[in-house]
Order: C-alpha cells, then sequence, then structure tokens
C-alpha cells in the first residue's frame, strides 16, 4: 500500500471541498485516497455536485425505507398473536356485519365526483392564468375563452343527460 501523502491533510482539520481530491494527483490511485484529508468527501471522485446531491437524497431515502423495514418486522416479532373468530370479523362501526359484503352503487355518484374533480382542476388552470393575465394578452384571453367554453360544453351535457340530479 502507498504512503499517505501528508501535505494533503490540512493541519487544523477545517473541511475541504471534495473537488479539491480531484488536483491532488498523488492521491488519485489509492484505493483510501478519497478519505485522506476530505471529511465531507462522499468518496466518489466521479461524481459531479449535482449527481452528489442527488446520492445524498437517494442515501437518506434508502434509509427511511430501512428504518421503516426494521420497525415493521421488529414489530412483526414481538407483537403477540392470539387470532380468535371474533377478532377474524369485519369491522363496520361497532354494528354486526348482515348480508352479503359486496353491494353496488349508483354510478350518480361516480359521475358527480367526476364532475366536481373536473371544475376543481379548471380553477387550478385559473386562477395562475388570472395571476398573469396582462403578461399573456389578448391570446391567452382567447385561450382561457375556449377553455372554458369546452368546460361549459361538458357540464351542458351532463345536465342535460340528467347527472346533476342528486336523487
Amino acid at each position: 500500500m502507498r504512503a499517505i501523502n501528508r501535505e494533503f491533510v490540512p493541519a487544523d482539520l477545517t473541511p475541504r471541498h471534495p473537488n479539491d481530491l480531484l488536483r491532488d494527483n498523488s492521491v488519485q490511485g489509492s484505493a483510501f485516497g478519497w478519505f485522506v484529508g476530505a471529511p465531507y468527501s462522499v468518496g466518489l471522485r466521479f461524481v459531479s455536485d449535482f449527481l452528489r446531491s442527488y446520492l445524498t437524497v437517494g442515501i437518506f431515502g434508502l434509509a427511511g425505507v430501512a428504518l421503516v423495514a426494521a420497525f415493521l418486522g421488529l414489530g412483526r416479532i414481538f407483537r403477540p398473536t392470539n387470532p380468535t373468530p371474533q377478532k377474524l370479523t369485519t369491522y363496520e362501526s361497532g354494528v354486526d356485519p348482515t348480508g352479503d359484503m359486496w353491494s353496488q352503487a349508483n354510478i350518480r355518484y361516480y359521475v358527480f365526483a367526476l364532475l366536481f374533480v373536473m371544475f376543481d382542476v379548471e380553477a387550478v388552470f385559473i386562477f395562475p392564468w388570472a395571476m398573469r393575465l396582462e403578461s399573456y394578452g389578448m391570446f391567452g384571453l382567447i385561450e382561457m375563452a375556449i377553455f372554458i367554453y369546452i368546460l361549459l360544453l361538458g357540464l351542458l351535457y351532463a345536465w342535460r343527460k340528467g347527472m346533476l340530479r342528486w336523487v
């Protein structure tokens, strides 16, 4: 193993930028050269600062997933398991379950929810447009008028089909 270049190690142990390692030719070939004198170095000389920031996020993400898996595993190991027929029944807000578990919902509720989402999305598009209307000029006004006209056509269609009646 090669000797460590002592002139690269700062005397006061101040943190050095990881790119300083690229400039020191004597450290490049060493297997542990990335560690010498750079306490904040990730250890990958070929990774740019941009990718290193994503590497940090990835490391913390993996650590988070590992902690969740570890705690779930510990819970599985240490929790008591005593399944009884009463514990295995379906819970329905304190009421004893009766009948079939499958029930058909009216399609009108789904259509009503989709109409709500459609007009909610409309508000999401209109607010930023209204904040920057003067910069868009006449072109922006015409484009938004076309957008609102298409949404009104959809509302008119749903109204004529009777989908806006709740009962």
